[in-house]
């Protein structure tokens, strides 16, 4: 066993569930210590990855680069932000022309609005160009992956769904439904396409 940090699993979360997401905290005081995302459906996320169409890109940035992507899968939108320190990110939201769907993998950000509010955006640490059937199987596998989340948040021995519990107040059957019909957008996009034919 080598003494390198291992790279968190990335979590994969719809953006519903995601933009629900407002509480972030560490596991130690150690001031490299990760920083995670509580998911509402009771996991924490220091990395996540989702699959969807890249609809708009934009330099916001006043003195530097500065990228925001909208990401939109089909329960909501994720805000992707690079920058410098993010080269290839940025890079790849410079040059990728929308509408196209993308993978991203990268770290969740939470920052305060002047009103107060808790917004999330994702950090990307990877902005890939992909066909149409990986993001077909990335919303499934995030289905998946949220009903798994769903069926284990009323075990007692779940430290994260505790916490999610405690707050935000959220049922997570909004995240089934949500899940359930990402699964039904699939099939009327299949039906459309055989029409297609």
């Amino acid at each position: 066993m080598s003494g390198a940090p291992t790279r968190e699993v990335a979590q994969r979360v719809f953006a519903r569930e995601f933009n629900d997401g407002s509480e972030t905290f560490k596991e130690s005081d150690e001031e490299r210590a990760p920083v995670y995302l509580l998911l509402p459906t009771g996991e924490r996320a220091n990395r996540i990855f989702f699959v969807g169409t890249l609809t708009e890109t934009e330099d916001v940035g006043s003195d530097s680069e500065y990228w925001q992507g909208r990401v939109v899968d089909p329960t909501g939108t994720f805000y992707v932000y690079a920058g410098q320190y993010q080269p290839e990110a940025a890079s790849a939201l410079r040059e990728i022309e929308p509408p196209e769907y993308v993978a991203v993998a990268g770290k969740p950000r939470t920052f305060e609005t002047d009103d107060g509010e808790t917004n999330v955006a994702v950090r990307p640490e990877s902005i890939t160009v992909v066909d149409d059937a990986a993001r077909d199987r990335w919303v499934v596998e995030a289905a998946e992956r949220t009903i798994e989340r769903i069926q284990a948040f009323d075990d007692d021995t779940n430290e994260y769904a505790r916490m999610a519990a405690e707050r935000y107040d959220l049922p997570v059957e909004n995240y089934r439904r949500a899940a359930v019909s990402a699964l039904e957008s699939l099939e009327e996009d299949d039906e459309v396409a055989v029409d297609a034919d």
